[in-house]
């Protein structure tokens, strides 16, 4: 296929068409309408990118197709970007192990991908995946990869500080697509990403599956904001060991868990060798619920995760922590797990312990009463949406 040039002046794009990649993606096709005027709103992207690509503040793109940001290539996205989504699970952006998206926004003019609908909805489309050369224990090791649910991907390896850019101040909405029974879009997926990646000021609202997922890696994120998300709204599996600074959740009707913590992607088995969990850190966590009578978990820790909480607040949720699994019970009985300073309001029963490890709330929990949360007000102006 010919490549042909374009110009970038002051919003002024003529048409970019790049070849074909060694997959089932469309081209990129970047086009805007003709005339003495070319529109800078009537943009539309999607594909495989075979040259760097930045989307330009104050111009609005549609997202028709997935668009796909291969190894060596980077995507740069300004402050200000809108993107809309053409409606379906197949429309999503991934950015492939190697691949670099810098999307920095600011406080008072955020990126923000949404639904091209004029009445959008939870799943309208997919969402945000980035992909990383990270340590995940659904494998052996080494520099082997496991394949993302949504595109077949690969992630993993043996790069713990791997960078996959930045991503700051981006909100995604009505993400959530499901590719087919077993396989859902998240908000953002990250796989396998690695700590020289920065995640700061995100969002997910309204979501129909998980708000934020990590599956594996070590990539630190702070500033996190899910509302309305109708599965989890923060979901860690295949030994990922990263920590989260300032997580702000709320539920906005009947759904799964706040956080649900795997230590391992039980789909596929702890494969590593040698074996490790995941163990995140979590400071500063806010967890608001639709009321205790509703019945739901607020944080649901399983299948041998460990995790060190500190400074939390859980309001309206039957059960404030609920530990599944033998492995998840050693790992509090090895001081690999802790809660401390932590306050619940209108919380029915704070621990529910099923595994058939000896202990208790009162050993479990240290600093009841002392935890404030994540002060969400702090740093939710402007960018986010309620």
């Amino acid at each position: 296929m010919k490549a042909n040039k374009f110009l970038l002046g002051l919003f002024t794009v003529a048409s970019l068409f790049v070849g074909c990649a060694a997959d089932d993606t469309a081209d990129v096709t970047i086009n805007q309408g003709g005339g003495d005027n070319p529109d800078p709103t009537d943009l539309e992207i999607g594909g495989t990118l075979t040259s760097d690509l930045t989307l330009v503040t104050g111009t609005e793109y549609g997202l028709t197709d997935a668009l796909i940001v291969p190894e060596g290539i980077t995507l740069t996205i300004e402050p200000g970007v809108v993107v809309k989504a053409t409606t379906g699970s197949d429309v999503y952006v991934a950015i492939q192990q190697g691949g670099i998206i810098n999307a920095e926004g600011t406080s008072s003019n955020p990126i923000v991908f949404t639904s091209n609908s004029a009445t959008p909805n939870p799943g309208d489309w997919g969402g945000l995946i980035i992909l990383g050369r990270a340590p995940i224990n659904s494998v052996v090791g080494g520099d082997a990869t496991s394949t993302s649910e949504i595109g077949g991907l690969p992630y993993g390896g043996s790069i713990a500080n791997d960078n996959s850019g930045i991503i700051r101040y981006v909100r995604i909405e009505y993400s959530g697509g499901a590719a087919d029974a077993a396989s859902e879009n998240n908000g953002f997926s990250f796989y396998g990403v690695g700590n020289g990646t920065t995640i700061d000021f995100i969002q997910a609202f309204e979501g129909a599956d998980d708000g934020v997922e990590f599956f594996g890696g070590t990539v630190n994120a702070s500033h996190v904001s899910v509302v309305g998300a109708q599965d989890d709204s923060v979901d860690w599996t295949e030994g990922f060991t990263g920590t989260l600074t300032d997580v702000y959740i709320e539920h906005r009707q009947s759904h799964d868990k706040g956080i649900e913590g795997d230590g391992f992607n039980t789909d596929i088995g702890n494969n590593s060798n040698p074996v490790f969990w995941s163990a995140p850190i979590i400071n500063n966590l806010t967890i608001n619920g639709l009321g205790s009578s509703n019945g739901n978990e607020a944080i649901r820790l399983r299948a041998g995760t460990r995790a060190v909480f500190t400074n939390v607040f859980i309001e309206g949720f039957e059960e404030g922590y609920d530990l599944d699994d033998e492995e998840t019970g050693t790992g509090f009985l090895a001081n690999e797990t802790s809660v401390t300073d932590i306050t619940f309001d209108d919380v029915t029963l704070t621990l529910k312990n099923d595994t058939n490890g000896a202990f208790d709330a009162d050993s479990f929990f240290s600093g009841i009463g002392n935890g404030i949360g994540a002060d969400y007000n702090s740093w939710n102006s402007g960018w986010t949406r309620n």
